[in-house]
């Protein structure tokens, strides 16, 4: 086996982003140990990805750090004020998150009943309109083969 092409394969790149697949990882770990060529590369490897990571990172908002730390006073007076007067603590309670937690009983989407009433009328218009639109279809038809008849019978007359 070729260690450099091993290397330029792109087997240890998947390895350190963490998408090889099970074989693959063992396979990294044993030719790691065997070679340390390969070790030296995926060394190389870790600080070219890093660099990269930290090139391209995007700082957070200003003022996260800030909301972030007045968070955790927040939980942490909490706790102080939930402790005993004995001076134990009270039995750690789970937080409740910042969200509301939605659950459903059935897989069927529920309407509000204007909104029925809405798509009705809608259905009930789009129809009306449809049959609206074939009668005046129908009509107009019959009276272009009435004029055309009519036509016909007047270049008739005429050519007598």
């Amino acid at each position: 086996m070729d260690i450099q092409q091993y290397i330029a394969s792109g087997v240890l790149e998947a390895y350190l982003l963490g998408i090889a697949s099970e074989e693959e990882q063992h396979e990294v770990q044993q030719m790691k140990v065997l070679y340390p060529e390969i070790s030296s590369a995926i060394d190389d490897l870790e600080v070219v990805i890093e660099s990269y990571c930290l090139e391209n990172s995007v700082p957070p908002p200003t003022g996260t750090w800030e909301l972030i730390e007045a968070r955790t006073v927040r939980r942490d007076i909490k706790k102080r004020e939930k402790s005993n007067d004995d001076g134990k603590t009270a039995e750690p309670q789970p937080e409740k998150p910042d969200y509301l937690e939605v659950a459903f009983s059935d897989t069927y989407i529920r309407v509000h009943k204007y909104w029925r009433i809405a798509f009705v009328a809608v259905f009930i218009l789009s129809k009306i309109f449809l049959i609206a639109g074939l009668y005046y279809y129908f009509k107009a038809d019959s009276q272009n083969q009435e004029i055309e008849r009519l036509k016909t019978v007047i270049q008739q007359q005429s050519t007598r």
